[in-house]
């Protein structure tokens, strides 16, 4: 016989709709418990059944060779009225499963046993089962074993879920940053035109560089793998893009930056020694238009990244000696990412050179 709907059956579909777990692929984590409940059980075929509205569909399954079946064939239907588990010694004589299908014809099914999976608030999804084409009994062991397994399925499905609804947050959180640091940026960019100082220009310029490196290191992160770290190349090559977008006429910017994983506190302070450099080099190195080259070149012998900022400008003319911002930022940023630090300037031009500790 059919079996009825659950009293609560609108509330338990939502549930079933809201893990999300309908129609996907198998998982070696899920076959692995329906193995190891045949095995325990030593029943030839075992299921992970969620019962729909109009058929039972299996996210595991081991010997009965189909995907799912009609609610007219499911057993589980039945087992989800319960109070958490049905056992049916044999299918024959019991009013519930004698007519089914799968007990009068293949596979003949004679012995049922299921234990409910409930949500944490108390909603029978669907069972763990275990079935034979033979009357049987299970064991107290055998019963309870069944039970504390089909409590691993949810906490699996929980997890799962939880990774969702984490993953849609993180996308919900990146979103709002990135619109709030593009809003910024575009602010920034609207002030710096309409300002009539050039050194006010300047410092806007520099500002709108910073906030769109932190963007990039916020994009960065977004893409990193859970180890969280931030692939160096990619992020020097986005950070020199922006720079190259503020260069002066003339003035050439040119990288070549190894694979290597860096921190994000290094990538922070690197990208503000980057955007300190090149404007100070924008700033003092190319007077009266003059063009030239700016270099952005790193090497790594495993363990450290050897990176130099470079220029062939006519140095930073004084600037080195401890009174400028722009060199003191350099020197804390790159005390705050380990890095042994060495600048020096002239009229050849400027030469930064850091080392830093990096997974090359």
């Amino acid at each position: 016989m059919k079996a009825d709907s659950h009293p609560a059956q609108a509330a338990r579909l939502a549930a079933l709709r809201d893990y999300d777990i309908l129609d996907t692929a198998p998982e070696e984590m899920f076959d692995d418990i329906i193995r190891l409940a045949s095995e325990i059980c030593e029943m030839p075929m075992s299921l992970i059944s969620f019962v729909d509205a109009e058929r039972q569909w299996f996210k595991a399954e081991t010997g009965l060779g189909t995907q799912e079946t009609p609610l007219d064939q499911s057993i589980c239907a039945h087992a989800i009225l319960t109070d958490g588990f049905l056992e049916v010694r044999d299918t024959q004589l019991d009013a519930r499963t004698r007519d089914n299908p799968l007990v009068t014809g293949d596979p003949n099914l004679r012995f049922y046993a299921g234990a409910v999976l409930f949500t944490p608030q108390g909603l029978p999804l669907g069972t763990l089962c275990v079935l034979d084409d033979k009357p049987r009994e299970l064991t107290p062991l055998q019963r309870q074993t069944l039970k504390v397994l089909a409590k691993q399925v949810m906490t699996q499905l929980d997890l799962r879920r939880a990774l969702r609804e984490a993953e849609i947050l993180r996308r919900e959180v990146d979103h709002r940053v990135k619109n709030s640091l593009q809003s910024v940026s575009s602010l920034t960019r609207l002030q710096a035109r309409r300002a009539d100082s050039p050194d006010t220009r300047h410092a806007l310029d520099l500002v709108r560089r910073r906030v769109d490196t932190v963007a990039a290191l916020h994009e960065a992160l977004y893409r990193a793998e859970s180890d969280g770290l931030v692939a160096m190349k990619p992020f020097v090559e986005k950070v020199a893009a922006l720079i190259r977008g503020s260069a002066p006429e003339g003035v050439r910017i040119r990288t070549d930056v190894p694979d290597a994983d860096i921190s994000p506190s290094q990538a922070t302070g690197l990208g503000i020694i980057l955007n300190e450099f090149a404007s100070n080099s924008f700033k003092h190195a190319f007077p009266e238009g003059r063009g030239g080259m700016l270099w952005i070149t790193a090497s790594c012998n495993g363990e450290e990244v050897s990176l130099t900022c470079a220029d062939d400008g006519v140095g930073f003319e004084g600037e080195s000696d401890g009174k400028s911002l722009g060199l003191k930022v350099m020197e804390t940023s790159a005390h705050q990412m380990k890095a042994q630090y060495d600048l020096s300037t002239g009229g050849d031009g400027t030469v930064l050179k850091l080392a830093f500790p990096a997974d090359c």
